[in-house]
Order: structure tokens, then C-alpha cells, then sequence
């Protein structure tokens, strides 16, 4: 109801460039350092002369006089007003602020590529099935910086930590199987991750690692690398993804994953995630893993209030415009005309 006195509720925000009502005086300082040029030539003489000048004495100080120069310097005052850039504060906001620096890791080795997971009715792979929830999970992650690394025999990062999620979203999903090898370097993600996210501050630095087998190359061991990890204050929350793992027997024996593929070591994974105070997460099916990555949105908060700041709204229009205003009436005024 009261909404159009908003504006003139918000306080004064000062002037951006305050420097610029120096110029004020600069029309008083012209007329005082370069007076008028009187002529030398004869001047016509009349009788009563004398009093023609007092008269003309007496009316620079008359208040027509005065009148007359009171719309200039007004309009002047406006335009040195104008220049100065005067601003409002508008309404307190308080500006999200990223809570985490979120690091993926995502398994591209050969077993990556066993299509026996199910995504819209359809059978795909396993890694496109984790594109599919990844990029989901992204979408969800507003206001965090996201990093992307890959691995196989070897551990690269593809996009360091940045508010970009897009690019993050074209990165992976550009990712193919065998990318950065066929075997499987747990250990060299974990250490590559740490290295990345040392220099950020603690109590934010998050790793989630997705894998699908058991670390067969690479030149850090995967437990050496979780207590490097614990050190450097990153937790790693471990997801294994696929496969028959431990959980599945018969009798006592395990069971080998479909197409022939490697068990996945969810002992290691669990000690990761234990060591580093993250969580560890199975998933056999591309459901199981869009919960487990709902499950992180839960216990990783995306985002956090920052400190209450007033944006300042520019105003340098309202006297720019009074003084447009000032000036037509000056030059409109009919004792100008007259003269």
C-alpha cells in the first residue's frame, strides 16, 4: 500500500565522487581572477553621467539583481551535485555465501563402460548413469565452487573449483571410459584432491569419490592417501557404484560381478570415509545412487547467509534533472528576455 514512499524511506548513501563539488566555486574564482576588459575608446558624455553610474552601482546589488544570478548558480549547484554521483542505500539483503569447496571424483576406468544399470527404461553403462545423477546433483549446488577430477590409471583434474557449474557439467560430460586409463588409482584421486583443496579454508574442503572396482594402479595406497587427507582437514565421502561388491554371496562365497568385471573393495572405501569423517554409500542401481546424492545435498549444506549489506542505488538523474529544469527557467524568465 505504502510501497511508492520506499525510496524515501532508504537513508542517504553519500556521494561516490564527493571531489567533484570542487567545481562549485570555479564560476566565482573566473570572475574574480579575470575581471571585465574595459575599453579604451572615448566614451559618449552626457551631462547627467554621473548619476547614470550610481544609479548602475547601486544595481549589481539590488535584489533583482540578485534574483537574476540566483537560478544560474542554482542550476550550477545542481550540476555539481549531479557529478558528485549522490547514492541511496536500498533495502539490507543478505548475500549467500558459498559453504563449500566441493571436489568430484569420478571413476573412468574400464569397468566404468559394463552396461548394467537402467536410466529411463532404458539399459546403459555405468558411467553414463553417473553423468545422469551427477549432473542433477550439480544443478543443486548453487552457491558452492565445484572442482571435477577423473581417474583410471591416472588421476586429472578437468576443472579446478569455480562457481561455473556449467562448465563443471561440459567437463564431465565430455568424459569417456579409458579416458585416463583402464585400471583403477584410488589413491592418486584421494592425493590430487587434497593438493587441490589444501589451499581453501578448513571445515569446507569436501571430496565425494565415486568408484566401481578396486585400486589396482597408482602410486599412493588409498589408506596412506585418506590419512594425507585427514591431515589436511578434507573429508572424503566414498561411494561404491555397481557390481556384486562384498554384500552379495552364496553360502559365504562371493559372488562375481555381472559381465565379468572386478569386486568392488568396499572395506578400503569404508576405512576411507572413516578416517577422513566422511560417509560411505553402496549403490547397485542408478536410483540407490540419485539417493545417496540426495543424502549428501542433506548432511553438505549448499549455502550459508553472509554478513546484511545495503545495496547503494544511484540517484545522480534527480538532480541532473532539477537542474535542466532550473536552467529552462532561466533562460525562459521575462526579464531576460527584456534585456
Amino acid at each position: 500500500m505504502d510501497t511508492w514512499l520506499d525510496p524515501l524511506r532508504t537513508a542517504f548513501g553519500g556521494f561516490a565522487w564527493p571531489w567533484a563539488w570542487a567545481a562549485f566555486p570555479l564560476p566565482w574564482l573566473v570572475a574574480w581572477l579575470l575581471p571585465a576588459r574595459r575599453g579604451g575608446a572615448a566614451a559618449l558624455k552626457v551631462p547627467y553621467g554621473k548619476r547614470l553610474e550610481a544609479i548602475a552601482g547601486a544595481g549589481t546589488g539590488s535584489p533583482r539583481h540578485l534574483r537574476a544570478l540566483a537560478l544560474p548558480w542554482l542550476a550550477w549547484f545542481l550540476l555539481c551535485a549531479a557529478a558528485a554521483r549522490p547514492q541511496q542505500l536500498g533495502a539490507p539483503v543478505a548475500p549467500p555465501q558459498s559453504a563449500r569447496d566441493l571436489m568430484l571424483a569420478v571413476d573412468l576406468s574400464g569397468s566404468m563402460s559394463e552396461p548394467d544399470m537402467e536410466l529411463g527404461g532404458n539399459v546403459v553403462d555405468r558411467l553414463t548413469a553417473a553423468k545422469a545423477v551427477l549432473a542433477d546433483f550439480l544443478e543443486r549446488r548453487a552457491g558452492d565452487r565445484v572442482g571435477l577430477l577423473v581417474f583410471g590409471q591416472r588421476a586429472y583434474a578437468l576443472a579446478p573449483l569455480t562457481l561455473d557449474r556449467d562448465s563443471v557439467r561440459e567437463q564431465l560430460r565430455d568424459s569417456v571410459v579409458g579416458l585416463a586409463g583402464r585400471e583403477t588409482a584410488i589413491g592418486d584421486a584421494i592425493g590430487l584432491a587434497v593438493k587441490r583443496l589444501r589451499a581453501q579454508p578448513e571445515g569446507q574442503r569436501v571430496l565425494i569419490l565415486l568408484t566401481d572396482g578396486v585400486n589396482t594402479a597408482g602410486a599412493l595406497d588409498p589408506l596412506k592417501a585418506a590419512e594425507l587427507a585427514k591431515q589436511e582437514g578434507v573429508r572424503v565421502h566414498t561411494i561404491a557404484f555397481g557390481g556384486a561388491g562384498e554384500d552379495a554371496s552364496f553360502f559365504g562365497l562371493p559372488l562375481p560381478m555381472p559381465g565379468g568385471g572386478e569386486e568392488i573393495d568396499e572395506t578400503t572405501l569404508r576405512r576411507i570415509a572413516q578416517t577422513t569423517g566422511g560417509r560411505f554409500f553402496r549403490a547397485r542401481d542408478t536410483d540407490q545412487l540419485a539417493g545417496i546424492y540426495a543424502e549428501l545435498d542433506r548432511i553438505e549444506p549448499v549455502q550459508k547467509e553472509g554478513e546484511m549489506v545495503r545495496p547503494r542505488i544511484e540517484r545522480y538523474w534527480w538532480p541532473l534533472s532539477a537542474a535542466l529544469l532550473v536552467a529552462l527557467l532561466a533562460f525562459a524568465r521575462p526579464g531576460r528576455r527584456r534585456g
